[in-house]
């Protein structure tokens, strides 16, 4: 599959059973949902689908979900979330072996690297594989920063093809472009800085609330893309406290349970993680109900799409 590396990728969820066990179904049906929203791709066993509170072929089983669920409507890519360089240059392999079309590749996990320990990290990652891959940049979650120079010393590994980047400072997409021009797609990936990312150069989007309001996040990705920047401040300025539960150590259990809220899920997290309680509770669902009160009519075709 030729992979347009453009639009919106939502990073999906792994949905649970309440003994959180896998609920295969449930994780194809919402997936089927953001298919018919019109998103351009998938983007599995992100941090939001929880990568690393998975085995290894609990991972396998919800990649080959999405690719059947796909149906190759869309591409399928998985999150790369290892500990090591070696363990992540193997589960890129396997996503080769199940048919994957890319991967979303993080630093290795619980270490610090240095810029030559990074630039090593994704050099060899990108050397072992066919698969395109997404650089993702999270310097204050992973402690390792890709900066535009380091971009420039990758820009010789041609699968390296997009950037994922969520550093929280906007400013970074033009320092990438002026030091490599187009060579690679950025995608915005941080939820409450995406309409400014798409206004200074990013043609592509890893969101995460739009999980629970696919329709008027393509929308407001559309209006984006189309420059028709009045009707897009206008719903981003409805949209941002939503866009707001994409940040902080909660995230994942804010989108679940907006998930849950919008009636396209569940919001089981497996530990360390655990569900929301008590004031934290009322304050994110106070923050969905407003949105879902308030929330603004989309163009027919989409809305009815999102609504399945």
């Amino acid at each position: 599959m030729n992979v347009n590396w453009k639009g919106v990728f939502p990073a999906a969820t792994t949905q649970f059973h309440r003994d959180l066990s896998l609920d295969l179904d449930a994780t194809a049906r919402h997936l089927e949902v953001l298919i018919d929203s019109g998103v351009s791709g998938l983007v599995m066993l992100g941090s939001l689908g929880e990568n690393v509170s998975l085995t290894l072929e609990e991972k396998r089983e919800v990649i080959r979900t999405a690719l059947s669920a796909s149906a190759g409507r869309v591409p399928v890519l998985s999150g790369v979330a290892e500990l090591s360089t070696t363990a992540g240059l193997a589960w890129v392999r396997e996503l080769e072996d199940l048919g994957a079309q890319g991967a979303m590749v993080m630093p290795a996990m619980a270490f610090r690297p240095d810029r030559d320990e990074t630039l090593a990290h994704y050099r060899t990652i990108a050397r072992g594989t066919s698969l395109p891959l997404i650089v993702y940049n999270n310097p204050i979650s992973y402690h390792a920063d890709v900066d535009s120079e380091m971009f420039a010393e990758l820009a010789e590994e041609r699968n390296l093809v997009a950037i994922k980047e969520s550093s929280g400072d906007v400013r970074r997409i033009t320092d990438i472009i002026n030091a490599v021009g187009d060579r690679y797609v950025i995608f915005a990936g941080v939820d409450d800085l995406a309409l400014e990312c798409a206004m200074l150069g990013a043609t592509g989007w890893i969101a995460g609330i739009g999980l629970a309001f696919p329709a008027e996040n393509q929308y407001l990705w559309d209006l984006m893309m189309a420059g028709e920047w009045e009707k897009a401040r206008e719903i981003y300025r409805w949209y941002t406290p939503l866009l707001h539960l994409d940040v902080g150590t909660k995230f994942v259990q804010n989108i679940k349970l907006a998930i849950q809220e919008v009636g396209l899920g569940a919001e089981h997290v497996r530990s360390p993680r655990l569900p929301l309680t008590g004031a934290a509770r009322e304050r994110v669902l106070g923050i969905i109900r407003k949105g879902l009160a308030e929330r603004p009519k989309v163009p027919t075709a989409v809305a009815s799409a999102s609504s399945r």
